[in-house]
């Protein structure tokens, strides 16, 4: 037997054994099982998994906006730093980064789709047009058609579009993840642009440094040929030189690959950038400050989070479409045409033929199929609440830990700062005093080698805290482009 068993009105009519009650018994059999099909097929409830946030989350909920809890001021945040420089390589990575392009090709390739599963819902129709020319024994014989075809088929139990929900779910997914591409490439390239300007400022603290080590090494010398002091003391200076001096390559090269990498992220091809990034600025820092006291609902800015809401509603919708398939489908279709032995007689009335028929398909036995159908959707569901969940917590521990992040190292920045002052005033005290003779050079080489790690950690952590305000910015979910 056949897994589906197709009905139609005309065929009833026309077999000789059917007879009037058999058509109505078939016809109202028919009927039911419409009814009790749209029955079945009630809204199912589409809630989001709940997720238990932190305290300080909830608390913030109700509390005062801020500029930075609205996911408006959150699309351009980079613009908060005031470094012209970023801001247009931000805008030139959104625009030519090929990531983004990606991205952008895969959203219109889901929107296309949605126009492909919508061309279901209506009628469609062709034309057509033959020609033919047969010879039998002693004739000859010519026939002629040309018509247009029809068919449509009644979305009764919504399976069509069911489907057409299920891609434009798919296509808002489509949608948060080029957003979500735009999020992190922001991000990315802020955070290669800070660590460029952090290089930049650690460049020019070692060449300080070692003009400052060249002149103790130059004092030491002229102390050496007074016999002032010992050949020890004038190779432990030249020593300290040498090894600052070392550390100016390896900071070269890597602000070299800075560049390289920001030229990438931008879709330029690497050195493009050399001559716009050559010159020193500071590392930049935003301008206003993030409420610690962030609301739960700012995670729902994140693209990521919205990719996940719609794919729940993608499988919902697949979940009502398996359900749907279990029931039957009907069709309607028909044709209108001419047809006629020579081209002249086409357009007489008799030439004219036309056909009309409904159908019904009613599964009957497949095996359990359309069943497992269903439950295999409503695996996939459950695996995209699941999903949802997992980012929805990830975004909680992106969010706090920037948010920790960003506290330890501001307060390692003050301590290191007053370490820094610290520091050079001791090398500056020291140098005097070694040059009048008070102190040995031991004392100098200490202060030295401080100076040179404090004002390193000052720069590192500097460039670190502006960072650590990327990631927040990334972990609240701004930087996408509409």
């Amino acid at each position: 037997m056949s897994p589906s068993h197709r009905v139609t009105a005309d065929v009833l009519r026309a077999h000789p054994r059917c007879s009037a009650p058999l058509v109505q018994i078939a016809l109202a059999t028919l009927l039911v099982l419409v009814i009790s099909g749209c029955a079945s097929l009630e809204p199912k409830d589409s809630q989001l998994p709940a997720v238990a946030v932190p305290a300080a989350w909830a608390a913030g909920a109700g509390g005062n906006t801020t500029p930075d809890q609205g996911a408006t001021s959150l699309a351009q945040w980079w613009q908060r730093f005031d470094d012209p420089s970023l801001t247009t390589l931000v805008e030139q990575a959104l625009r030519a980064n090929t990531s983004v392009r990606t991205a952008q090709a895969s959203l219109q390739q889901a929107r296309a789709q949605v126009d492909v599963q919508s061309a279901g819902l209506a009628p469609s129709v062709g034309a057509s047009g033959s020609a033919q020319r047969s010879r039998a024994s002693n004739s000859t014989g010519n026939t002629f058609q040309a018509g247009f075809d029809a068919s449509w088929e009644p979305d009764v139990f919504g399976r069509l579009r069911s489907g057409v929900s299920a891609s434009e779910a798919d296509a808002r997914a489509a949608e948060a993840s080029l957003a979500d591409v735009q999020v992190s490439l922001a991000a990315e390239v802020a955070v290669n642009y800070i660590e460029l300007r952090g290089l930049q400022q650690r460049l020019a603290i070692a060449r300080s440094n070692l003009a400052s080590q060249q002149e103790t090494l130059q004092i030491t010398q002229w102390r050496l040929q007074a016999g002032l002091t010992t050949s020890l003391v004038t190779e432990q200076a030249r020593a300290a030189a040498e090894q600052t001096a070392a550390q100016i390559p390896s900071l070269e090269a890597s602000l070299a690959q800075s560049r390289y990498s920001l030229a990438v992220l931008t879709g330029q091809v690497p050195g493009a950038l050399d001559a716009t990034l050559a010159a020193s600025a500071p590392v930049p820092q935003p301008t206003a400050e993030l409420a610690l006291a962030i609301p739960a609902e700012t995670l729902r800015q994140r693209p990521d989070v919205r990719a996940a809401e719609q794919r729940i509603a993608a499988a919902l919708a697949r979940v009502s479409q398996a359900d749907a398939a279990r029931y039957p489908s009907f069709s309607l279709g028909g044709s209108l045409g001419l047809r006629a032995l020579t081209l002249g007689a086409l357009s007489g009335g008799s030439a004219v033929t036309s056909a009309l028929l409904g159908s019904v398909s009613i599964p009957l036995l497949d095996g359990g199929a359309a069943r497992a159908q269903v439950r295999v959707q409503s695996a996939a569901l459950e695996q995209a609440r699941v999903a949802y969940e997992a980012t929805v917590l990830t975004a909680l521990q992106d969010v706090e830990n920037a948010l920790v992040a960003l506290r330890g190292d501001r307060e390692k920045l003050e301590r290191l700062a007053a370490a820094a002052d610290a520091a050079r005033n001791a090398a500056l005290l020291a140098q005097q005093r070694y040059s009048s003779g008070l102190i040995d050079f031991q004392a100098v080489l200490e202060t030295q080698r401080t100076l040179l790690s404090t004002q390193e950690s000052v720069a590192t952590t500097t460039a670190a805290v502006a960072a650590d305000h990327v990631r927040l910015y990334k972990a609240l979910g701004g930087g996408w482009k509409t």
